[in-house]
């Protein structure tokens, strides 16, 4: 190995993968231990023979070589491997070469102890692994095994026979180049598991592909999938990430009374010598590659494949609609990690509710995509169609990952025993008990969600009483259609109670909202922006979905934006009302949100913070509910957010009402009007009130209002 070469190939990767759309992500790593390491990893593309070398070695400053495949080394790419420090499998030379540059510090090691690319993820845990490599089952190699025990079986050694045969010590150490015995004396021997997962896995025509049908003259199948599938992870994009798992300390394995007579023998044994405790070796060495495979596979960092496949092949029936598929897989990663006990990818860290809304992340989407594409589903009308027979991870091996990669995500599932018993246990449950435990599990992160605020942002003599910011739920008599209620800029879900209260007296479930920042204080408020609320009014809407067969989303004020919002991007929304929405605001403070914020942005370039102004004080309406003091920068993001919502009121298509109040002194009534002529559906009715205060949903005049809304309201209650 030329130490050079093996610079100059880390700095080629660095910057190959400043122009390719790989991430990688390593967990882990600060437990890697000091002393001779053996990674064992588990082998799924070529990408990771390249990439795994760099990212140790910039942990660990320790040079990582690897075993890889002797087709590697044909043509002018094994000289180049050998140079980097990889050797080829057919090397006769190759355990000698391992054992003393671990012995020397020279080196640490890669090996794949599944042998090739088990681009199937077929295996299972008893009575000993399995790779599915080219149509027959072939058990997980124990040679890393063997390796880090005859390691620090010669190290232990050595340093038995500096005392008591220094002749064959001296003979040891010449056959294995030791010129420096520290690293030998200090030193341990430790395997450390490596889990590699990909996100997402996909398989496309790209440039690759494309050059090597031009230019390839035919080239085999297996390159082939190889340039689609690892050729789309470069150039479309691919999270890869690595996990480090805790070190194997290998003298464990070494304790048995066999291997100790062997270890302490005075007698010569050379390298290839066949040992009397050859059998407690090979015993000990499979209970250490059981250790290290278990290892590997319980670390896969889960994700929305994993899920989806895995919920999709445990179901008991081949149908199933789409709201109750999403609905069980929400509870799935409702689930992960604190209740399964495995590793997640950073997009299920996250709230999920839009897997039950407007699935904006594009997670069930991408995924319907691929399982149409592959022939595992058919839609039709809402319902989700299996096709089992297209679901087993059978097939041609090379073409596994392009032709069935659900398969292969599902596969990834099987070693995590807790998840998956989590799968099937919610793939059998009745539809009706998937319904109730969303609506409890919204509920919960809803009220944990405040609590966690209250208690952070709380100000002593300024935030309100917790049941002010609390959200709610009022029960109907009915479950033909539910109502949810947004509250206002500044204020709680109490400012929503009296309207709330009149449309359950008229038979209607009703769920009051608590929007991101509010109910706790203005420190609180001014972290928040447009993805905090929208998720706060999705929790809403997905809750109340789960429980009537409709549902109406309505609003007042900043609340009447996001329930119009929220109309134009769920689909399943049946109705809107929006109470005041803010469009323009006249109100002084409100009019030099966007000035202030220029100010404070220039007097943080200059770090003049304290000339900021982040807070405006004002005389609110309702002082038992609303703030006393606007963010400016939260005041800011609303503005923005009802800007950017006026281009998509055409995409309403719902029964819409729009109420305002002819005198309100925060609101321009004729930018209300104006942008109420740009909703999309001709099902859309505009009343105003002649009412001189903002706040028009409690005191003088707001029966009327109420009584406006609940005709609206009961005329889609008999639609329905």
């Amino acid at each position: 190995m030329k130490y050079s070469a093996y610079l100059a190939t880390g700095r080629m990767i660095a910057l190959m993968q400043s122009f390719s759309k790989i991430k990688v992500r390593t967990h882990g790593q600060e437990s890697i231990p000091e002393g001779s390491i053996i990674f064992v990893v588990n082998h799924f593309t070529r990408i990771e023979t390249l990439l795994l070398p760099y990212y140790i070695y910039s942990h660990t400053q320790v040079p990582v070589w690897s075993l890889a495949d002797h087709s590697l080394f044909e043509g002018p790419l094994g000289g180049f491997l050998e140079k980097v420090g990889a050797v080829s499998t057919r090397n006769p030379d190759r355990d000698l070469l391992i054992v003393k540059s671990l012995l020397t510090g020279e080196a640490n090691w890669i090996i794949f102890p599944e042998g090739r690319m088990v681009k199937n993820k077929d295996y299972f845990a008893k009575p000993t692994f399995f790779g599915l490599r080219r149509g027959a089952r072939l058990p997980a190699h124990t040679g890393a095994a063997n390796l880090a025990m005859r390691t620090e079986f010669y190290r232990r050694r050595i340093n038995y026979l500096l005392t008591e045969n220094s002749k064959e010590a001296e003979r040891l150490m010449n056959m294995f180049q030791i010129e420096n015995m520290m690293p030998v004396l200090t030193e341990t021997t430790w395997i450390v598991p490596i889990n590699l997962t990909y996100y997402p896995l996909r398989a496309k025509e790209n440039v690759l592909s494309t050059l090597a049908d031009q230019f390839g003259n035919g080239i085999s199948p297996r390159l082939r999938e190889e340039l689609l599938t690892e050729g789309t992870m470069f150039f479309e994009g691919v999270d890869i990430d690595i996990r480090f798992g805790e070190a194997i300390p290998v003298s464990e394995s070494l304790t048995c009374a066999e291997i100790v007579k062997d270890l302490h023998s005075l007698e010569q044994i050379n390298f290839n010598d066949r040992l009397p405790s050859q059998l407690a070796m090979r015993r000990e060495s499979s209970a250490l590659m059981h250790l290290y495979m278990d290892g590997i596979y319980g670390m896969t960092t889960v994700n929305h494949d994993h899920l989806f496949a895995s919920l999709l092949k445990a179901l008991p029936f081949n149908k199933i609609s789409e709201d109750d598929f999403r609905r069980r897989v929400f509870l799935l990663t409702d689930h992960v990690p604190d209740k399964t006990l495995v590793f997640c990818h950073q997009s299920l860290e996250t709230g999920q509710v839009a897997l039950l809304t407007d699935d904006r992340y594009h997670k069930f989407r991408d995924f319907l995509e691929l399982a149409r594409e592959t022939g595992v589903v058919r839609y039709e009308r809402g319902f989700l169609h299996r096709i089992l027979v297209n679901f087993s991870a059978g097939g041609e091996f090379h073409r596994i990952r392009i032709e069935n990669p659900l398969g292969v995500a599902a596969n990834e599932v099987v070693p995590l025993s807790d998840l998956k018993r989590r799968v099937t246990w919610l793939a059998w449950m009745p539809e009706m008990l998937v319904r109730r435990r969303v609506v409890n599990a919204l509920m919960r992160q809803a009220d944990e969600q405040f609590e966690a605020d209250y208690s952070r942002y709380q100000l002593e003599g300024e935030s309100k009483e917790r049941d002010v910011g609390a959200p709610f739920l009022l029960k109907g008599n009915s479950r033909k259609l539910g109502v949810v209620l947004v509250h206002g800029f500044l204020a709680a879900p109490r400012e929503m109670l009296e309207l709330a209260t009149y449309l359950q007296s008229k038979g209607v479930w009703v769920y009051s909202v608590r929007l991101r920042g509010h109910g706790t204080s203005p420190e609180d408020l001014a972290t928040r922006g447009g993805n905090d609320w929208i998720e706060s009014v999705d929790i809403g809407y997905a809750l109340m979905s789960a429980v009537c067969r409709r549902v109406v989303v309505g609003g007042f004020s900043f609340g009447g934006g996001l329930a119009l919002d929220c109309a134009a991007r769920i689909e399943g929304v049946s109705g809107v009302f929006s109470v005041s929405p803010p469009f323009r605001l006249r109100d002084f403070s409100s009019r030099f949100a966007p000035a202030v914020t220029t100010w404070n942005k220039l007097m943080d370039s200059i770090h003049l913070d304290g000339v900021a102004k982040k807070y405006v004080e004002i005389v609110p309406e309702h002082p038992l509910i609303n703030y006393v003091r606007i963010p400016v920068a939260a005041l800011s993001e609303m503005e923005h957010f009802m800007k950017n919502l006026e281009s998509r009121l055409s995409d309403i298509k719902v029964p819409t009402l729009v109420v305002q109040g002819i005198g309100d002194p925060v609101v321009d009534p004729e930018a209300t009007a104006l942008q109420f002529n740009r909703i999309g559906t001709k099902r859309k009715k505009y009343v105003s009130f002649d009412i001189g205060r903002h706040g028009i949903l409690s005191g003088e005049g707001s029966a009327e209002v109420h009584a406006t809304i609940g005709s609206f309201v009961e005329r889609l209650i008999v639609e329905s």
